[in-house]
C-alpha cells in the first residue's frame, strides 16, 4: 500500500487501508479491490489530464507532416517546453533546398526551427538543445558559420553532433532536433 500512497500521491490512501483494515477479514478483499479500484481511477485521471498538459502542433510555416506532428508544446506551469522533431532541408512547399550544399542546406534547416518556434511564441534565445545529425563532419566549421547566425552565440544550447551513414533520403545531408523552454507571461 505504502507503493501506492507514494508513486500516486494519494495521501489518504493509508488512512483508507487503516480505516479499512478495521472491518472483519471477510471483507479484506473488498477493501483491497476498493483501494485498487481508487488507485486506477486516479491514474486514470492523471493519464487524461496530461491530454492537456502536452499539446501536439503541426505549424504552417514548414512543410505539411506526414504522420508525425513538428513540434509538442508541454505546459511545465511557470513555462512551456517545445520540443521539436527533427528539421530537415525541405521549404513550406515540399522541396529540397540546397542540393549537394551543407551551408544551404543547414540555413533552411534552422529558418524551419525558427518558424516552428515563433508560431509557438517562442524565439531562437530561447533554444536550449540541439540533437544534430551530419552525413560529413568534416563540414563542421560551414554547419558552425550557419548555426551561429541563428542562436546566441554568447549563450549557445547544449549540442549533440553524430556522423550518420545515411537520413531519411540521399540528398538531405543535415538533420536537426531542438528544444526550447519559453517562460510564460
Amino acid at each position: 500500500m505504502a507503493f501506492f500512497a507514494k508513486a500516486f500521491a494519494i495521501p489518504n490512501l493509508m488512512l483508507l487501508r487503516d480505516t479499512f483494515s478495521k472491518f472483519p477479514a471477510k471483507y479484506s478483499a473488498t477493501v483491497m479491490k476498493t483501494i485498487l479500484l481508487i488507485a486506477f481511477v486516479h491514474v486514470t485521471t492523471i493519464a487524461l489530464s496530461q491530454s492537456e498538459i502536452v499539446k501536439f502542433k503541426v505549424p504552417t510555416s514548414v512543410s505539411a507532416a506526414k504522420g508525425y506532428s513538428h513540434s509538442a508544446v508541454i505546459d511545465l506551469g511557470t513555462c512551456q517546453m517545445i520540443v521539436l522533431a527533427g528539421q530537415v532541408p525541405i521549404d513550406k512547399e515540399g522541396n529540397l533546398v540546397g542540393k549537394g550544399d551543407l551551408a544551404k542546406q543547414t540555413e533552411q534547416v534552422f529558418l524551419n526551427i525558427k518558424n516552428i518556434l515563433s508560431e509557438s511564441g517562442a524565439t531562437m534565445n530561447d533554444l536550449i538543445k540541439l540533437g544534430i545529425y551530419m552525413t560529413d563532419v568534416s563540414q563542421l566549421q560551414s554547419l558552425r558559420t550557419v548555426r551561429d547566425r541563428f542562436v546566441n552565440t554568447q549563450k549557445p544550447p547544449v549540442s549533440t553532433l553524430v556522423q550518420v551513414s545515411k537520413l531519411f533520403r540521399d540528398d538531405v545531408m543535415i538533420e536537426i532536433e531542438a528544444t526550447a523552454i519559453v517562460p510564460k507571461k
